[in-house]
């Protein structure tokens, strides 16, 4: 049978195991997969990469000379969280959203977690992605942050520690819904079974966030919402126009759009109408050639403008950038405390900033021991894992950190959670490590969380490396109801 004689690894966590026997809690969602034998399995596997292959399920690699377009690989084995987990998650991404959504207000305004030494004004203020032009700009309705991707991993006593924030254009949530249609399609039983709490709402929760966002004055009901995305050479782009269909929206290139004086409108066979709220897939580096870089194709010249008038919302806000730089993680925990004088409610990972000259000075004698990441950096690129690492990366890396500190953090490798992932060479099933991100959409009236997320897995035996560019798969992730 499918699942038997699996073994976790040592060491870590395992999603759905606890030594060699299925978790109590999982035990019903489970007993239909593992009836399955090997044959039966490998036939589903092979009918869900079709469904995803004929669904046109892609990203792109732009390193990869043998072609950008890529099928994003999916294990048919779901990843399992208990409802009493979920529910613990829930409190805390919330939590963290509305800590950080604070911090924002209040960098782009009085700054006073700096002038109280909160957090270090150096750091904050040298941040690549602050912008200081938009000092004293509020956004439309107050909200900055309205989709929000946040990294977790499991540690190996069960604990969910955050790995990193996504504050700005956070991707991924596309494969989230056609990851549970093919789990519908290929093992519905399964599903039943569980009793697994829906994804498919997504869609209309974040239509109804962002409309609910509209510029003053504008009836929610009746606003003008469209998708924004760079153009389909973009990685994500399927996903921009799997999100536009879903909503019902229009998904609009930057030539579709014109500012003219402070509003900014789409030109249609009709003649222009007035846009109200643009969910952004455009980085802010090329979103206004007036504001940003001067060579962008893909920007709307003057939107920046419209939006510092509030006349248009864009979702997610400029200038979020700063408070998901990898520098200003550790100090995540303080922020929360300061702004909302509660206790932070999810954990994370300790973290050595290399501005500090101490924790300098001991990650470059330490590199074989720890994860060095880029703060600016994302995707598993600019990142160095010390204990896989060669002498000569490990120099390379240290060359780097001293010349420019502050770019670089660094921490203790976690030994994540795995989960039982299908391995077609072997035709076996084998413990893979995962992580999850979940989304928070935010909208006027406050925070909601996408019951389950995107669970990344490492593909190859021993990787810790999940990201899609980097070899990396996904699963579906079943949440489950009380």
């Amino acid at each position: 049978m499918l699942l038997d004689g699996y073994q976790p690894l040592e060491g870590t966590y395992d999603e759905l195991f606890r030594g060699g026997e299925p978790r109590p809690e999982f035990r019903r969602a489970l007993e239909p997969l593992a009836a399955r034998d090997i044959d039966e399995h490998s036939r589903a596997q092979a009918l869900a990469e079709l469904a995803l292959l004929n669904q046109g399920v892609t990203f792109s690699v732009y390193s990869d000379q043998r072609g950008a377009e890529k099928i994003f690989p999916f294990c048919l084995i779901p990843r399992i969280i208990s409802a009493a987990d979920w529910e613990q998650l829930e409190r805390g991404l919330e939590q963290r959203v509305r800590a950080l959504g604070l911090f924002l207000d209040d960098l782009y305004d009085g700054q006073r977690a700096i002038a109280e030494k909160v957090i270090p004004g150096e750091l904050v203020l040298a941040a690549r992605h602050y912008l200081p032009t938009l000092r004293g700009v509020r956004p439309p309705a107050g909200v900055r942050i309205h989709i929000a991707g946040i990294d977790l991993v499991r540690d190996p006593g069960g604990v969910f520690r955050v790995l990193e924030d996504n504050l700005r254009t956070p991707s991924g949530v596309s494969y989230v819904l056609e990851n549970r249609l093919v789990s519908k399609r290929v093992i519905p039983r399964a599903l039943d079974a569980a009793r697994v709490q829906r994804v498919d709402h997504y869609p209309s929760r974040l239509a109804e966030a962002l409309r609910s966002v509209a510029p003053d004055g504008v009836d929610p009901e009746n606003a003008s919402v469209v998708v924004l995305t760079p153009g389909p050479y973009n990685s994500a782009y399927f996903e921009h126009s799997f999100l536009a269909r879903q909503m019902g929206l229009e998904l609009v290139l930057a030539a579709d759009l014109f500012v003219d004086g402070e509003t900014c409108f789409i030109a249609t066979t009709r003649g222009p109408r007035r846009v109200d709220v643009i969910y952004r897939r455009t980085d802010e580096a090329f979103l206004d050639p007036d504001e940003f870089r001067a060579d962008s194709l893909i920007g709307v010249r003057g939107l920046m403008r419209a939006w510092r008038a509030g006349k248009v919302t864009l979702a997610n806000a400029p200038g979020n950038g700063v408070a998901d730089d990898k520098a200003i993680y550790p100090f995540v925990p303080d922020i929360i405390r300061f702004y909302l004088s509660e206790e932070p409610l999810l954990e994370q990972v300790p973290t050595y900033v290399c501005a500090r000259a101490d924790d300098c000075a001991f990650v470059v004698e330490h590199l074989g021991e720890l994860v060095v990441k880029a703060v600016d950096e994302a995707g598993g690129y600019g990142m160095l894992m010390g204990p896989q690492s060669t002498r000569a990366q490990r120099e390379e890396f240290r060359a780097r950190i001293v010349a420019e500190p502050r770019r670089y953090i660094a921490q203790p490798r976690v030994e994540i959670s795995t989960c039982p992932t299908w391995d077609a060479d072997e035709r076996a099933v084998r413990p893979r490590r995962i992580d999850l991100r979940p989304y928070i959409l935010t909208g006027k009236s406050g925070p909601w969380v996408l019951p389950g997320g995107l669970t990344r897995v490492a593909l190859a035996p021993g990787s810790y490396v999940v990201n899609s560019s980097q070899g990396g798969g996904s699963k579906d992730t079943w949440v489950l109801k009380r």
